[in-house]
């Protein structure tokens, strides 16, 4: 049974004329008779009763006009969501990665996207990058943020248009916090609370590492963290000088705390990471055109 014969048979009914229901379909009236026929061939039962050029409906036909206005009524709607799913679009997008001023940027997507599709979730984990690359490979995340230098070999990534800036983060009344940037010399008999990211060996290479040079395995490690905020507790309770990136503390005018740079400057790239093959929710793709729309003068491997 067509959906279309459904709505020629609805027509008939309701203009109670072949003549009329032809007219206002456009179709022959011929045409409009043998679809009919056909109908009541294809039910093995008689619908209509043709009586001085009116069409009465049997009780058959009465049934089913109360179904076909049902499945017409179903089929709209359906039709109807689709062409409006742009405004309807629901579901949770979950974003892993390390602390990062970058984090602005997501943000920013995020509230853009929001205007649009206020139905979608945003589900938020932090982690370093081998808590955030598990996550990815689990499915548990879709998408990531890591900091170079990492192995994207197993993901499409696009490069964000931004730099973290390494440093220490001090009490305000330590000696370190009279300089305005930190060299490696200074940092060689003090206790350091580091991050994870800067200890961690990624493709034969440490950042850190290579900055601190020779003397990077004489250093005071007393404590290494992955949430930054810990870390500050440590270095205001005395515990020592914290390594990480610039602005995920708050070293304001009313903190106890301040950042100092690293001296040679020392800075990591970003990326934005997703399974290659992925298949995305509805909610989650968005997100994905967004990111693309928003980096793509610097889109790679996708």
């Amino acid at each position: 049974m067509e959906f279309r014969v459904l709505r020629y048979f609805l027509t008939v009914a309701r203009e109670g004329s072949i003549t009329g229901a032809a007219n206002f379909l456009h179709v022959t009236q011929p045409t409009l008779s043998r679809q009919l026929k056909d109908l009541e061939q294809e039910l093995g039962k008689k619908l209509f009763i043709r009586s001085n050029h009116r069409i009465i409906l049997t009780d058959e036909g009465m049934l089913l006009r109360k179904r076909a206005e049902e499945i017409v009524d179903m089929i709209d709607k359906l039709e109807g969501e689709f062409s409006s799913m742009e405004e309807t679009i629901s579901g949770d997008v979950y974003i892993g990665g390390g602390e990062t001023e970058v984090m602005k940027q997501i943000a920013q997507i995020v509230r853009d996207l929001q205007l649009h599709y206020p139905n979608i979730r945003y589900h938020l984990y932090s982690g370093n990058e081998d808590d955030v690359t598990e996550r990815l490979d689990k499915g548990l995340l879709d998408f990531g943020i890591l900091i170079q230098p990492a192995d994207l070999s197993k993901y499409n990534y696009l490069n964000i248009p931004a730099k973290d800036v390494w440093g220490v983060v001090m009490r305000k009344d330590s000696p370190l916090a009279l300089k305005d940037a930190i060299q490696a010399v200074d940092l060689l008999n003090v206790p350091l609370i580091c991050s994870r990211q800067a200890m961690k060996q990624t493709f034969s290479k440490n950042e850190f590492a290579d900055w601190f040079g020779e003397n990077f395995d004489k250093l005071n490690v007393v404590t290494t963290f992955n949430l930054a905020y810990n870390a500050a507790i440590m270095v205001e309770e005395g515990v020592g000088y914290a390594i990480t990136l610039d602005k995920i503390v708050n070293t304001s005018s009313d903190s106890n705390l301040c950042f100092r740079p690293l001296e040679p400057r020392l800075e990591s790239g970003l990326n934005i990471v997703w399974k290659k093959h992925q298949v995305f929710s509805t909610a989650a793709n968005k997100f994905l055109k967004a990111i693309q729309a928003k980096f793509s003068n610097i889109l790679s491997d996708v």
